[in-house]
C-alpha cells in the first residue's frame, strides 16, 4: 500500500507530520487545504480508521501506527480552539 505523509501547519506555526498507510486519507485531507481544527480532527480520525481497515483487509491485521497517529493528532489539536485554522501540505 502506498504510504502518505502530510504536513500539518498549526495556528501557531508549529508543523507536524500526519502519516497514513493508505492514500484513502487524500479523500479526506488534501494538500493546499485550510481547515478548522475541529474539521481536521473529524476528517483525520475517520480517514486514519479507514486506512487501518484497508490494511486489515489486505494483510489480515489492522495498522497499529494509525492508532498512534490518531492519538497524536487529537493531543496536538487539543491545544487549539476548534475554529482556528490549520493548513495541510504535501511533505
Amino acid at each position: 500500500m502506498p504510504e502518505v505523509h502530510l504536513n500539518v501547519e498549526w495556528p501557531d506555526g508549529r508543523n507536524t507530520v500526519l502519516y497514513s498507510p493508505s492514500t484513502v486519507i487524500l479523500n479526506y485531507l488534501q494538500p493546499g487545504q485550510s481547515l478548522a481544527v475541529a474539521e481536521l480532527t473529524s476528517r483525520g480520525t475517520e480517514a486514519l480508521r479507514l486506512a487501518s481497515e484497508r490494511v486489515r483487509a489486505r494483510y489480515g491485521f489492522a495498522c497499529t501506527r494509525t492508532d498512534e497517529e490518531e492519538r497524536q493528532l487529537l493531543h496536538t489539536a487539543a491545544a487549539y480552539a476548534d475554529d482556528q485554522l490549520v493548513r495541510i501540505s504535501a511533505q
